[in-house]
């Protein structure tokens, strides 16, 4: 049974969550202050913290980052009933799992502690199968062999469920990911890389929104335009991939591809601003598969732009922002290949 720990100062706030929680078969603990929650953290082993982050004398803030440096697998949920957008930035930025506003209804705090606890149960399920590597690393050669490669498709099967939660979470771009995938593997094709480096992009491209899920809900299916700041909650998702997937031990720089999929080749992408001799040819195969998918697809704010305007996109800026070869053999897959986004 998964332990939840929910904190907040309101004592019918706790009562509410503890039994909406309760109902779903979760055990439940509760604390109405940081100082209760830390010694109730001592004492248990928690899957998920639910906290408030205004409360007197410490605040939910100071209890993620106690939590993030002594208990960095329990997931945190943050609520705030003054939600502003510095709030939801320093708390996602912090490692909260997801961010709430109050009130909250029961659905939403469910559906977050389900999606919470699954995060979790992955993660410990990587954490498992690396202790396992550990134990067997003096073990015979053709064992250590065989469990590697076993150790590679099991990362590689966490990495995907991770992506396929995305698209339950943000049912709007379900399908993106996987048809980027597609698309960054027969570019490779068409540019007739090695067959090992085609699988890396394929892989790539399916789970390069990874971070995404770092996003709090009603920001990934707002039906409008972002807010500047909002927005800059957004470009968080490629680092915090970077973060998800940097321990996995896979024979393609996957973490970089995800950490750099938005650069661009003039220097104006994000996170990090990289220049042209700064991106590897993989991600910059992923970045013109990405930028054709999406505009080609209908989004919560936005219907779609069309495959024409999405060629003509990565046409009219190749060698600036795109790389020239990328877009010559993504052009000629649509234009004289008959190539289709479809979902495999």
């Amino acid at each position: 049974m998964s332990k939840v720990l929910v904190v907040d100062d309101e004592m019918s706030i706790r009562i509410t969550l503890g039994e909406f929680l309760k109902q779903e078969g979760y055990e439940v603990f509760t604390a109405e202050n940081v100082k209760k929650a830390t010694e109730l953290l001592s004492e248990h082993s928690f899957d998920v913290v639910l906290s408030d982050i205004i409360m007197p004398q410490d605040s939910g803030i100071s209890l993620l980052k106690l939590i993030r440096e002594q208990n960095p697998e329990v997931r945190v949920i943050m609520m705030t009933g003054e939600p502003t957008v510095d709030t939801a930035v320093d708390a996602i930025r912090q490692g909260a799992h997801d961010y709430l506003t109050k009130p909250v209804f029961r659905n939403s705090v469910i559906n977050s502690v389900r999606h919470a606890v699954d995060f979790k149960q992955l993660s410990d399920e990587k954490h498992r199968l690396e202790q396992e590597n550990q134990a067997h690393r003096q073990n015979l050669e053709r064992l250590v062999i065989e469990r590697t490669e076993k150790l590679r498709h099991a990362m590689l099967n966490t990495a995907f469920a991770t992506a396929a939660m995305l698209d339950l979470r943000d049912p709007y771009t379900a399908g993106h990911q996987r048809r980027v995938g597609s698309l960054a593997r027969a570019i490779g094709k068409e540019l007739a890389l090695p067959d090992e480096t085609i699988e890396g992009l394929h892989i790539a491209g399916c789970i390069h929104d990874i971070g995404k899920i770092t996003v709090p809900f009603e920001i990934l299916t707002k039906p409008v335009q972002l807010s500047p700041n909002e927005y800059a909650i957004i470009k968080e998702h490629p680092r915090k991939g970077y973060e998800v997937l940097k321990s996995y031990e896979m024979p393609w720089p996957i973490a970089e591809i995800v950490y750099h999929h938005h650069e661009r080749l003039n220097g104006s992408g994000y996170p990090q601003g990289l220049t042209a001799d700064q991106i590897g040819l993989e991600t910059r195969i992923i970045s013109v598969a990405d930028v054709v998918e999406a505009m080609s697809s209908h989004r919560p704010y936005r219907p779609s732009l069309g495959l024409d305007a999405a060629l003509q996109e990565i046409e009219t800026n190749k060698g600036r922002l795109y790389d020239t070869q990328v877009v010559d053999a993504c052009l000629v897959l649509f234009r004289e290949k008959g190539y289709k986004l479809e979902d495999e």
